[in-house]
């Protein structure tokens, strides 16, 4: 018989036991009083037929569980006893019950919640068509490679896209500002994503002249369009171009992230040949042809990868894509949280092991209370392995009370994970409580109370009937029992060391991260994006006439003690990059000219923003006019001009006919994020004036750009004074993202503060179960030896003596249990490496703080139960049996 059938066999049975019960007894009374009659006839008295009838089946209930056995139903039969029993036992010791069942639940929660972000992050399929033939470029091409890639490539068709692009819209009340990204036409397509209304893109509607379409998303089309269904085919100005609205995506729609409000077809001209190979640099993603394996797609890719290089108009360097392959698509899409999510796993693991461990503590506690009832069942004839399971079974309903607590506690641990966690986290919105969720939670409390109850149960289970029966035979099963607690309370230890360490490290790192000195003086200083169309600053004049005005309104504003522009602001993910000549600076054959991140800055930009000059000077009104200066960082300044003077050195943005003048060196800016001031690819910072002779790759001033205001003024005043002064000067101009660079700074550590508070909330957690299982171990020595030290006392024993007696034995094992816990933590810790910043995973600081700290915490929960000790009555501890 197979598994299912056996099962379905085994659910009819408990369905139908009453009626089959009924049938059994029927048959067998009939059996019985039918071999009666046959005596009767032959003689025999009926009273004397009716017990040998009784002889011959061999009593009533004996039959009746042969024929259980017979049937393959025993097993069910002793679980739903054992199930009956255990949960009769559990209600007759609510405070082991209540307490146990909270702390899984803590271990249990914490681990349903932990594992919902894994499963709907890194586990879960994506929500499109054929998820497992989607795969993700590692690289990133310009137009024209993809274009190239698009042509080429045989082994998977392919899309591109290019995301945080931003449109206003206007036409429909106050200009709006609505992050949008752009798509190649295949990529709603190759996604097997259908649109809740009208269309998506058709093949090539993303080429010059043909690209005047856009897709809403569904939370825009019921924001700005009220759900309007008549919205399909109508023309929307964005970015002062009208454009059809092809589509409206469903709500569950979110590629490449839930930020995106629209999508629009990327302008593939290759006409332009700077926007076509110069511009947007996209990640690229395909889906694979039928029958095609990973590895192929991988050798293709780097095949082309050494063709395309060769089909730029310029010379391309040779650490370009060097490393590039093709990965899964969700692979692709989480790399950046992989690590972190496994790390916070495994730290959840360890506080379920750690609350197992008490909760085992606490049944062989509870176990030395039941030994005569254990062993008059034994006695009695129940089987070792008969005892061993009961008590299994009631560890499991134990888990299982637990488990449903523990989901409770889960979904409020999921809500906060998700209030904390930052919305940038990829996938983190289809993270939800699910069927999957709840399999793996009933699945965690059967393995969790295995896992707790086969210590206790296998203990239990080895008790000799008749030693236990009598007083004198406790002191060896108190003693086994005793080991075992102990060596449970050292792993305790040793898990609350490892977390506690990691967390620490976290501690430190985070205190460092958010104590460094980003460059510029957060306080009082209020940000927001001031972004008209692009078409507004074609004429260079008209846009820094605009701003100039801004600019000019905001110093007059009362409140405002400066104000200054800037077109990336620091710790604002946006960057802007030009490559640069130097004048004594000769790139090696086959590379480029040094790839800067440009800054274009208003006069009053340092002083508002809290800089200083290191050598040389600020930038000054009269650099306006048109002035071809420039200042640098000092990274920079050491990299190209080593034990020189920066000041007066010559530089020139890529196709300007003027050199610039460097008139400044800076302090370095954490411009990118808040532990570096770069990223990895770029080579250098240089600041320039907002004039008609600052252009961006495509020739034009920046339209879009970022005011920084000093004020003393609260937030809703400053934000109405700058919507004033905007609107006033042009109503079709949005202002967006208001915050003030505290709440930047804060948002650019939100990551590690998140990670830190969760490692230190599941530290704590773990060392309270861990101290918590240390009292326990003593306070059970402590009641086992009240005799002993009765005696003890009675003879003349010191106070100090007895102090040392009990201490002793708890030191012994906190001590093994820390350094195991050093140990271990010298392997976890390296995992941290990646999540820390201005600490080494060896730091000594934090290893001989928490190694003290553990050592202090764990002393003191010896010491309660020790006073305890130290407080025996002799004449009453002579009179306990």
């Amino acid at each position: 018989m197979s598994s299912w059938s056996r099962i379905r066999s085994w659910v009819r049975t408990v369905i139908r036991r009453p009626e089959m019960e009924q049938e059994m007894d029927t048959e067998l009374q009939f059996h019985m009083e039918a071999y009666a009659t046959d005596l009767v006839r032959s003689g025999v008295p009926h009273e004397e037929a009716m017990r040998c009838s009784r002889l011959e089946f061999g009593g009533v209930e004996r039959t009746k569980e042969e024929c259980r056995d017979a049937r393959g139903v025993g097993f069910v039969e002793t679980f739903l006893q054992d199930l009956k029993y255990g949960a009769r036992t559990l209600r007759k010791s609510p405070g082991f019950t209540i307490i146990a069942a909270l702390t899984l639940a803590l271990g249990i929660g914490a681990n349903t919640a932990i594992f919902s972000l894994v499963d709907g992050i890194l586990l879960r399929p994506l929500p499109y068509s054929n998820p497992e033939q989607l795969v993700s470029v590692k690289g990133t091409y310009p137009k024209g490679g993809f274009v190239a890639m698009r042509e080429h490539l045989h082994t998977m068709d392919v899309a591109a896209y290019s995301e945080d692009h931003e449109f206003n819209l206007t036409g429909y009340g106050e200009a709006v500002r609505l992050p949008g990204t752009l798509v190649s036409a295949e990529m709603f397509s190759m996604l097997g994503a259908r649109p809740e209304l009208g269309q998506t893109f058709y093949p090539g509607e993303d080429g010059a002249g043909q690209d005047n379409f856009v897709v809403l998303s569904h939370a825009l089309w019921q924001q700005h369009f009220a759900g309007d269904r008549a919205i399909i085919g109508r023309v929307i100005e964005l970015e002062g171009v009208g454009r059809q609205v092809l589509g409206v995506m469903p709500a569950d729609f979110r590629f490449p992230s839930a930020r995106t409000a629209l999508w629009v077809p990327l302008h593939n001209d290759a006409r332009n040949t700077a926007a076509y190979w110069a511009g947007d640099f996209m990640p690229v993603i395909g889906r694979l042809h039928a029958d095609t394996k990973l590895e192929q797609a991988r050798a293709e890719i780097k095949m082309f990868q050494s063709r395309v290089t060769k089909m730029f108009p310029w010379p391309m360097p040779a650490k370009w894509n060097a490393d590039v392959s093709v990965v899964p698509l969700r692979d692709g899409m989480v790399a950046d949280v992989r690590g972190r999510l496994l790390i916070l796993l495994g730290a959840v693991v360890l506080v379920l092991l750690i609350a197992c461990a008490n909760v085992a503590n606490l049944t062989l506690s509870r176990a030395t209370t039941r030994e005569k009832e254990i062993a008059i069942r034994s006695a009695l004839g129940a089987g070792r392995k008969r005892i061993a399971t009961q008590l299994l079974t009631e560890s499991i309903l134990l888990a299982g009370f637990g488990g449903v607590l523990g989901l409770v506690f889960a979904k409020g641990g999921l809500w906060l994970l998700k209030a904390t966690l930052p919305t940038d986290m990829p996938r983190l919105m289809d993270v939800h409580l699910d069927w999957r969720v709840l399999v793996f939670t009933a699945g965690l409390a059967i393995l969790t109370g295995f896992f707790f109850g086969l210590a206790p149960a296998l203990q239990s289970s080895r008790v000799a009937p008749m030693e236990s029966l009598k007083s004198a035979g406790r002191g060896a099963a108190i003693s086994v029992s005793q080991r075992l607690r102990s060596t449970l309370v050292v792993a305790e230890v040793a898990f609350a060391v490892m977390l506690v360490l990691s967390a620490g490290l976290l501690i430190r790192s985070f205190w460092a991260l958010s104590h460094t000195n980003p460059g510029f003086k957060s306080e009082h200083l209020l940000t927001a994006r001031i972004a008209p169309n692009e078409s507004f600053c074609e004429e260079a004049g008209r846009c820094l006439a605009f701003y100039r005005s801004v600019v000019n309104q905001a110093q007059a504003s009362p409140g405002f003690a400066g104000a200054a522009l800037v077109n990336t602001l620091p710790l604002g993910g946006r960057i802007t990059k030009r490559n640069v000549d130097l004048e004594e600076h000769i790139a090696a054959p086959g590379e480029n000219a040094p790839l800067f991140w440009l800054d274009v800055v208003t006069p009053d930009y340092f002083r508002v923003m809290g800089i200083s000059a290191l050598a040389g000077r600020e930038f000054k009104d009269a650099d306006e006019a048109g002035s071809t200066v420039a200042v640098v960082t000092a990274s920079t300044a050491r990299r190209y001009w080593p034990g020189e003077n920066a000041i007066g050195k010559h530089m020139r943005l890529l196709k300007e006919k003027e050199w610039r003048t460097v008139v400044g060196v800076i302090p370095d800016v954490r411009a990118f994020d808040i532990q570096t001031s770069e990223p990895e690819w770029i080579e250098g910072t240089v600041y320039v004036p907002y004039n008609s002779s600052a252009t961006l790759e495509d020739g034009r001033v920046p339209a879009e750009m970022t005011i920084a205001v000093r004020t003393n003024l609260d937030a809703a005043q400053a934000e109405s004074t700058l919507r004033r002064i905007v609107s006033g000067l042009n109503q079709e101009v949005p202002i967006s993202e208001m915050k003030t660079m505290e709440k930047v700074v804060s948002e650019a550590v939100a990551t590690p503060a998140s990670t830190t508070s969760l490692f230190a909330t599941f530290a704590s957690l773990a060392l309270v179960l861990g101290l918590i299982g240390i009292y326990g171990v003593l306070a059970f020595l402590v009641s086992k030896r009240t005799r002993e030290i009765g005696i003890r006392v009675a003879l003349g024993a010191r106070r100090q003596d007895l102090l040392w007696l009990v201490m002793r034995e708890g030191a012994k094992f906190s001590f093994a249990g820390i350094a195991l816990g050093l140990a271990g933590a010298l392997v976890v810790t390296r995992l941290l490496a990646s999540e820390l910043y201005g600490v080494s995973p060896m730091d000594a600081l934090t290893y001989f703080s928490v190694t003290g700290a553990m050592a202090a915490v764990t002393l003191l929960a010896c010491y309660v139960p020790t006073r305890r000790a130290m407080r025996v009555d002799p004449l009453t501890a002579l009179r306990e049996d």
